[in-house]
């Protein structure tokens, strides 16, 4: 779960993800390393990972990656809206999924992010970019 694996400062819980078994494994400035181990029910008909399960980490690897060169107001008040992603899939993956993911450039109020994920033998599954906007996240009267 990405909950009991986040780095230092990065303190956003995502339910969804969570849910998903996406496991948060390096950040920096430079790269994000997400992974996901497959259950079946992360599985199409045909056994390889189903295509949303894989846009989902594609997704989530970019968005983090985006928020990792926040400026204003910084990683951890910010949060990432997808506003386009173009995803092309390679092959079907199994077992485990590492994706790789940076932000190539950014403006003021948006992101702009790749992505690729690797099965085990390190064969390309699904490569993805995308374009996120930077929003300052909404704190709860529980935050403090």
């Amino acid at each position: 779960m990405l909950v009991s694996d986040r780095p230092s400062g990065f303190d956003v819980a995502i339910p969804f993800v969570e849910y998903s078994g996406i496991r948060l494994l390096e950040t920096t400035v430079e790269r994000v390393v997400t992974e996901l181990n497959l259950a079946e029910h992360h599985l199409n008909s045909a056994g390889y990972a189903h295509g949303g399960a894989v846009m989902t980490l594609l997704d989530v690897t970019m968005a983090i990656a985006g928020r990792m060169v926040a400026r204003d107001p910084g990683p951890k008040d910010t949060v990432m809206a997808t506003v386009e992603m173009k995803t092309s899939f390679m092959q079907g993956g199994r077992g485990r999924l590492r994706c790789t993911g940076s932000c190539v450039h950014q403006t003021r109020s948006l992101a702009f992010c790749e992505a690729e994920i690797r099965d085990e033998a390190g064969e390309l599954v699904a490569r993805a970019s995308g374009t996120f906007r930077f929003m300052a996240r909404r704190r709860s009267p529980s935050d403090g």
